[in-house]
């Protein structure tokens, strides 16, 4: 009957001349332990009359102890796959358990995209403060996508809003320190800078307004990546925006940047 209703919505869609966006939900993607069972899922939103579409896989916020998924508003009918991920969340789970629910995530994307119109040459990984994190973590740490067979290098762009980049301020939290406390470790998207990373596109909200001094954090990320000779990093600063709605004209930034390198 499913099959039925999306062969309809197709043909519905050629026939007004419209492109037809369908959303299929709750697809799992992880079945570690129980918890795993539970968080590890993901919604792809796609256009029904479209192939070899870019696509963006999407991260929540939320300090990696809140958050769901969601579709954002500024990405629909925009010519885009969407794939908008639920991972595992402090103190239920470890710090490499978000991290390798991140990477298992995006594997899962690769392999299975082109069944809903993606193109798995133009995957874009995109997320908001820890989402952010989750993205730089696996994008310049190789080791987690290889995992998953997946070499990071593959990723068309990350796009990180607002993201953290010294170790997150609640893994230091556990350990007994203080959110201005900086140090950086393993778990620090800093700690792995590489100049043969994929495109980075780094943006920040107000530097007056951010987040523990998050547009200056993220500063000195995108200088260390030019310094190690990375050929295309770009950081934006979005004045005026906090830490909370530096996102929607964020959206904005990354829908440009898909078309410049998807031309």
């Amino acid at each position: 009957m499913k099959r039925l209703i999306w062969v309809l919505c197709l043909l519905c869609a050629s026939l007004s001349g419209w492109a037809q966006y369908l959303t299929l939900t709750d697809i799992p993607y992880s079945r570690a332990n129980s918890y795993a069972s539970e968080r590890c899922k993901l919604d792809v939103y796609y256009p029904g009359d479209k192939t070899d579409c870019p696509v963006v896989v999407w991260f929540h916020g939320g300090g990696l102890t809140g958050g769901n998924k969601f579709i954002p508003a500024e990405l629909r009918e925009s010519g885009l796959v969407v794939v908008a991920v639920n991972y595992r969340l402090l103190p239920q789970a470890t710090i490499d358990d978000c991290i390798d629910d991140a990477a298992a995530a995006v594997a899962w994307t690769f392999s299975h995209i082109g069944r809903y119109n993606g193109s798995p040459d133009k995957i874009f990984l995109a997320g908001h403060s820890a989402g952010g994190y989750l993205i730089n973590m696996i994008g310049l740490d190789k080791h987690w996508l290889a995992r998953y067979g997946v070499d990071a290098d593959r990723i068309k762009a990350l796009v990180p809003y607002s993201g953290q980049v010294i170790t997150h301020f609640n893994v230091r939290a556990a350990r007994g320190m203080q959110a201005t406390q900086a140090y950086i470790d393993q778990y620090a998207p800093l700690f792995h800078v590489r100049a043969d990373a994929p495109p980075i596109v780094i943006i920040s909200g107000d530097r007056e307004m951010e987040l523990y001094g998050r547009y200056e954090e993220t500063a000195y990320f995108w200088r260390m990546l030019k310094l190690v000779g990375h050929p295309d990093v770009s950081i934006y600063e979005l004045d005026g925006y906090d830490h909370g709605a530096m996102a929607e004209p964020a959206h904005h930034i990354l829908k440009a940047q898909i078309k410049r390198l998807c031309l």
